[in-house]
């Protein structure tokens, strides 16, 4: 276990918990039968980056130089890198948001939150990481807990699942376009695989990396269930609409009681740490693979300066991004959304091409079934993404 499991809950991070809070307060359980989808989606996704790192040893960075040149490696890379930071200073904006349910200010979460994941992200043992992520992992048991506690209408909401409902309003389709950007974010692509390389997981472990990637997506679906299930059962029928996870936190308190926000603060914290962890390390090892420099969460400062030094980076600016006061984070979190928007369907064309070429990937490359499957994902995430764009275009 860990690679698939925190590929996947990473995605569940401060913009996941807002996206799905959002979809609950808007449309109650309307949006309930997009989790069983999007989990396909994602499990497609991630066994196949899962399964290309097991069999070529290599990082999903690495592949594209190496199938596509550098010129085009060297374009997804700046991208990522863009991308990813501004994802990264939204993860600390949800650590800021979340301790100050409690009462903590910005001035202190912020700093303290740096330099522990900068800690950690140095400490020279991937399996010590690893650990540590998947214990913080837990606390997403919290949205469980919450939504029971707020005692939904569980027939209801089954039946919702399993049953779409469809809208042609404008928000319902911006929310529908944000679950598939927020459930498969192309960062998910390179940690995906990038953890199996640096786990050392070879071809005979497949079978037990599919069951990884399968579980990982599960736990990561039932989360985003309960956070939708928790929010449209309290905050629909009262007619109250947020634009942050942390008003959705705070809305529900005075709705269900203190425990229910404590609960759901406790969630975002827990959520937006383990991926502010993640994220600047998976970039610096995206980017030091592409061009061939040393990387990896074993090597020193000595061995491997620029990965280490792009890590720094990358939570030092983001940090100090959110404490600066007047700050647009919406803004930033839009560019990022629109980035992730072109690089997603793009990167998407490259894995199933990489993981389709049988002189890569011999005997473990894509079948007729998982080809349709895959290539199906494609077209229909290029798809909403186009859809996305239009609506932003005509300032829905």
């Amino acid at each position: 276990m860990g690679p698939g499991m925190l590929a996947a809950l990473a995605g569940a991070d401060a913009g996941g918990v807002a996206t799905y809070s959002n979809a609950g307060a808007l449309f109650g359980f309307g949006q309930l039968w997009t989790v069983p989808v999007m989990c396909f989606l994602l499990i497609v996704a991630q066994e196949t980056a899962a399964r290309m790192g097991c069999v070529t040893g290599k990082g999903f960075a690495s592949l594209i130089r190496e199938q596509f040149g550098v010129r085009l490696s060297a374009v997804a890379m700046l991208a990522l890198l863009v991308s990813n930071t501004t994802v990264t200073l939204s993860e600390f904006a949800g650590i800021a948001s979340g301790l100050a349910l409690f009462g903590v200010p910005v001035y202190v979460s912020v700093p303290v939150a740096a330099v522990a994941i900068w800690m950690l992200t140095m400490s020279g043992s991937y399996r010590r990481i690893e650990k540590v992520l998947l214990a913080v992992a837990c606390v997403f048991v919290t949205y469980v807990v919450a939504g029971v506690m707020v005692g939904p209408d569980w027939g209801a909401a089954l039946t919702a699942t399993v049953v779409p409902q469809l809208s042609g309003s404008p928000a319902y389709l911006s929310l529908l376009v944000a679950n598939i950007g927020t459930t498969i974010a192309p960062w998910m692509l390179f940690l995906a695989q990038s953890n199996v390389v640096e786990k050392n997981a070879h071809a005979d472990d497949l079978p037990y990396q599919r069951i990884d990637t399968v579980t990982g997506a599960v736990v990561a679906s039932v989360i985003s269930w309960f956070i939708i299930l928790t929010t449209g059962a309290v905050l629909f029928p009262a007619g109250v609409t947020v634009d942050s996870a942390q008003a959705a936190a705070s809305a529900l308190a005075p709705l269900v009681g203190d425990y229910a926000e404590a609960l759901f603060g406790a969630g975002l914290v827990g959520a937006s740490f383990l991926a502010a962890c993640v994220l600047p390390g998976i970039t610096s090892s995206a980017i030091c693979e592409a061009f061939g420099w040393e990387r990896g969460a074993d090597r020193s400062w000595t061995e491997a300066p620029v990965y280490r030094g792009i890590i720094t980076a990358v939570i030092f600016v983001s940090a100090l991004v959110v404490v600066l006061p007047n700050v647009d984070l919406f803004g930033i979190m839009m560019l990022a959304q629109v980035i992730n928007g072109v690089l997603l369907p793009v990167l998407l064309v490259f894995m199933v091409l990489i993981a389709s070429d049988r002189h890569v990937m011999g005997r473990f490359a894509n079948g007729r079934v998982w080809n349709t499957l895959t290539w199906a994902m494609v077209v229909a995430v290029a798809v909403l993404t186009v859809v996305m764009f239009v609506m932003q275009a005509m300032g829905v």
